[in-house]
């Protein structure tokens, strides 16, 4: 039977120490209970701390776009190296696999990443994705490897995500873990502290947007500690951390690239039918469209919101769009098919 894939987040704050060296005794408990795991899982481990790593080497680092970039050239060599080593003695050998945003916003690349993590796990070997962060253009980043590991999860038909952060899991104003989350909405959202770790890109705001997306789309998370005794192995069995449940829905293969993997041209509101419209599996059609930020071309992925600003829908463009008046004079032409509409 084919395993299912598993995807695990480290941020860089769960995996490194105060000073930014890579914590051994962390990636050592990673590759003990990895290894325990491998036999019942595809599994992908997507790992921030390159830039923690190799920060220390540069002179004066200020932590600009160029110093990132040159510390991370620095830290993904020293982190791999570093798993290798832990690794090793469990027989299981890793593969680097550096992602750019545009992998996943194109189709074809993407499947040729999916067909290349196949033939991985054919060979009992684990990748370990982070972002290329040495290349990646400014404007096509991704937001945070939070955002990486949920497009692989979702891009891969993961059965969970779990994200390994500094603290054991969602706290409640308390400062208490919220052991369930059946829906991530705004009464969870105003209880999350916004601060980011010292390291780190994210913070727990980042984790809760992209297991909400996650959950939208099948998949379970997890948000845990590595400090928690067998964090890993308990995370996946819901005895640990936040478990933020998964939505019970079928969303085809395309349709979750379609809502994740892609990039975001524009945001079409639309007025209260046609949201209504959308939510029963209709089409988009002109008229009820109330505003559109950006012009659209055939094929060219927006999202939806309704008139509160709230966004429901991702689509892909059936029409070349302009603006707002050229999209009232077809008034009964489809901008969106119904079966090239994603609700979230």
């Amino acid at each position: 039977m084919k395993k299912p894939v598993l995807v695990i987040k480290f941020g860089s704050a769960a995996i490194t120490t105060k000073e930014g060296d890579v914590d051994e005794r962390i990636v050592l408990e990673i590759a003990r209970q990895t290894a325990q795991l491998q036999s019942k899982y595809n599994i992908v481990l997507v790992s921030s701390g390159a830039v923690a790593a190799g920060k220390k080497y540069l002179k004066n680092y200020d932590g600009s776009l160029s110093a990132r970039k040159a510390a991370a050239a620095i830290g993904n060599p020293l982190l791999v190296r570093t798993y290798g080593t832990y690794f090793k003695p469990f027989n299981i050998a890793l593969a680097q696999s550096l992602c750019e945003r545009q992998h996943f916003a194109n189709r074809a690349q993407f499947l040729q990443l999916k067909d290349t993590y196949q033939e991985l796990w054919k060979n009992n070997i684990i990748p370990i994705a982070n972002e290329n962060d040495v290349v990646s253009n400014k404007e096509l980043k991704f937001s945070d490897n939070d955002e990486l590991a949920t497009l692989i999860a979702v891009g891969f038909g993961a059965e969970q995500l779990l994200f390994s952060t500094s603290v054991p899991g969602v706290l409640d104003a308390k400062g208490k873990v919220i052991a369930q989350i059946s829906s991530v909405d705004k009464d969870i959202f105003s209880v999350v502290k916004k601060e980011k770790s010292a390291v780190g890109l994210g913070g727990m705001t980042s984790k809760l947007n992209f297991a909400r997306l996650a959950n939208q789309m099948g998949i379970q998370t997890v948000i845990f500690s590595m400090q928690t005794e067998d964090g890993i192995l308990k995370a996946v069995k819901g005895e640990t951390g936040t478990v933020c449940l998964p939505q019970k829905k079928k969303v085809s293969s395309r349709n979750k690239w379609l809502a994740t993997g892609s990039l975001i041209k524009a945001l079409v509101h639309v007025d209260e039918g046609a949201a209504t419209a959308i939510q029963n599996r209709k089409s988009l059609l002109a008229v009820g469209v109330l505003t559109i930020n950006q012009a659209l071309e055939t094929g060219e992925v927006f999202q939806i919101a309704n008139e509160n600003g709230e966004v429901f829908a991702v689509a892909k463009s059936k029409i070349d769009v302009l603006d707002v008046e050229s999209i009232r004079k077809k008034k009964n032409v489809a901008i969106a098919h119904a079966d090239d509409i994603v609700l979230l």
